[in-house]
């Protein structure tokens, strides 16, 4: 049985759209029908060879999505044939199968534990969550990356409390999430910083209470003059830019302030920073996709969609089919969207 997917050929160019040959099910691997996919910048810095080397070519990618189980593998216990699913990097639980291979005349092609970018896919079982009862499959895409890893940065890794103060640098899906996220749960004030006057509208619909335009004020001004010169309590650095995760710094109060970044930087890039922001009590901190585990925030997540919390739908408007896989990651790139929504059925 064949499968079309989108395959990453050779870096820097356009992924080639494949028929790909579906290998057996081994232990704890299993067969999914890949209604929805989402994408995320890591794809774009995969694609564009900006993660570096990379020594696995060709190969499927993406990785979130929402799809339906056709078939389990060997001691697969955790879903069912038919039931619907969130397709996740984030690890939970289950049996971690590793990636698969995949054929195409006379190829190997190779696949992480979880891609999404192709009609049916073999995922590893523990990338696989049920679908939330009353989530609508095409927003549940947001749980398999951005939704968790904005609101894991903030609640997670940051370890806020309602009423602290938090500033977001990059309003796309991880920003967006984490502005939605912690204006829901009560953070005060939230502070959206981005280039985009679309964007910065966006995350003011979202809940953010402040927006700040880099290119027209003083950023650590500006968060200073908004939590009563004290800075942030939390900064959440979703851009990928070495300049900006040491702003995230600057920007937090000393004594206790924490700085999250999220973003993924080019291969080779170098962060710098003062240690006197150390010194005077600053935490940096590292985070793998917010620190979320699917089993335990999914559902918390799923709650505040479910209940009109956090409404994801803007993020989603711009829908492609698979044959545009590049149109949509190109428009990603270039910020032109928050997060496409590749729909299997066009």
């Amino acid at each position: 049985m064949k499968t079309t997917a989108a395959i990453l050929v050779q870096t820097g160019q356009p992924l080639e759209l494949w028929d790909i040959e579906i290998p057996r099910l081994g232990r704890g691997q299993v067969l999914v029908d890949v209604l929805f996919s989402g994408a995320c910048r890591t794809q774009v810095l995969e694609a564009w060879g900006m993660k570096g080397e990379d020594r696995w070519v060709p190969h499927c990618l993406g990785h979130e999505g929402v799809g339906r189980v056709l078939e389990i593998g060997p001691e697969v216990s955790h879903v069912r044939p038919g039931d619907q699913v969130v397709l996740s990097w984030l690890k939970g639980t289950g049996i971690e199968a590793g990636g698969a291979k995949y054929a195409c005349d006379g190829k190997t092609v190779n696949a992480g534990g979880v891609t999404t970018f192709q009609k049916m896919a073999v995922c590893s079982e523990n990338r696989l969550s049920p679908l939330p009862p009353d989530v609508p499959a095409e927003h549940a895409i947001m749980l398999g990356c951005a939704l968790p890893t904005g609101y894991g940065c903030v609640f997670n890794t940051g370890r806020a409390v309602p009423g602290e103060s938090v500033a977001v640098f990059g309003a796309g899906g991880v920003g967006q999430s984490a502005i939605m996220t912690a204006a829901a749960m009560g953070l005060a004030p939230v502070i959206a910083i981005d280039i985009s006057p679309e964007k910065r509208a966006m995350a003011k619909a979202f809940g953010a209470h402040i927006v700040i335009d880099p290119a027209a004020e003083d950023i650590v001004a500006a968060v200073k003059a908004a939590t009563g010169g004290r800075g942030a309590d939390l900064a959440v650095e979703a851009t990928g830019q070495p300049s900006v995760m040491r702003l995230a710094l600057d920007c937090v109060r000393p004594q206790g302030g924490r700085a999250v970044i999220a973003g993924n930087a080019k291969a080779g890039e170098e962060l710098s920073i003062s240690p006197g922001s150390l010194n005077q009590g600053k935490s940096l901190l590292g985070t793998w996709g917010g620190d979320c585990v699917p089993d335990r925030d999914f559902p918390k997540l799923a709650s505040l969609m479910v209940t009109g919390r956090i409404d994801v739908t803007p993020l989603l408007k711009d829908r492609y089919a698979l044959t545009d896989i590049n149109a949509a990651l190109a428009d990603l790139r270039e910020g032109r969207i928050g997060r496409p929504l590749i729909d299997m059925s066009l």
